[in-house]
């Protein structure tokens, strides 16, 4: 691998998503694991039968449900476990994949902190205060317990600051977090 890769991580609604599709229009290439884990959940994807018989209920139509796997394995730090057990393999080998036929700084959207795969990389962290990333959370439709229950489910705001190399805040508006993702792309060359 010849490129620069970077762990993105940060809580539920702290704006990941949005910092890596700023990053990618300053010219950095971007993995999102969401993305690769729906591709891992898809039919005929590796992981579907294992997840389909261990909860068959989130299956509609012939598809996971992603809203009610959610809800059935965040409500569980077990269940939320055995979920990653079936997927993560899959997802870290694609990723590992994909990482192989890009060059320059590399920018991997990843909910996780200490995954062993991924431990030569650096951590840049999307910050944001609990109360704003749950009114955003809410705002996109996700009940307030619910919303909750993923934040609880996560590493708190305080172990993500921990584990950054580059923090990036995001308190207010696009126009301030455009500055700051501005200037920290220099930082990941």
């Amino acid at each position: 691998m010849s490129a620069v890769a970077w762990q993105l991580g940060g809580g539920i609604g702290s704006g990941k998503s949005t910092v890596r599709r700023m990053l990618e229009e300053l010219g950095v290439e971007a993995i999102d694991a969401d993305s690769v884990g729906h591709e891992v959940l898809e039919p005929g994807g590796p992981a579907f039968t294992e997840v389909v018989e261990r909860w068959p209920e989130v299956v509609v139509e012939g598809r996971i449900d992603r809203a009610a796997l959610g809800r059935a394995v965040f409500a569980s730090p077990d269940a939320l476990a055995e979920l990653e057990s079936y997927t993560h393999p899959y997802i870290f080998g694609r990723i590992r994949d994909r990482l192989q036929s890009l060059g320059g700084p590399v920018v991997i959207e990843i909910p996780l902190i200490d995954r062993p795969v991924f431990a030569d990389f650096g951590q840049i962290v999307v910050d944001c205060a609990d109360d704003i990333r749950l009114q955003r959370v809410v705002e996109r439709g996700m009940s307030e317990d619910e919303a909750r229950q993923r934040m609880a489910s996560q590493p708190s705001r305080a172990q993500w600051l921990a584990s950054a190399d580059v923090v990036v805040p995001n308190h207010g508006g696009l126009e301030e977090l455009w500055a700051v993702v501005k200037a920290v792309r220099p930082l990941l060359d």
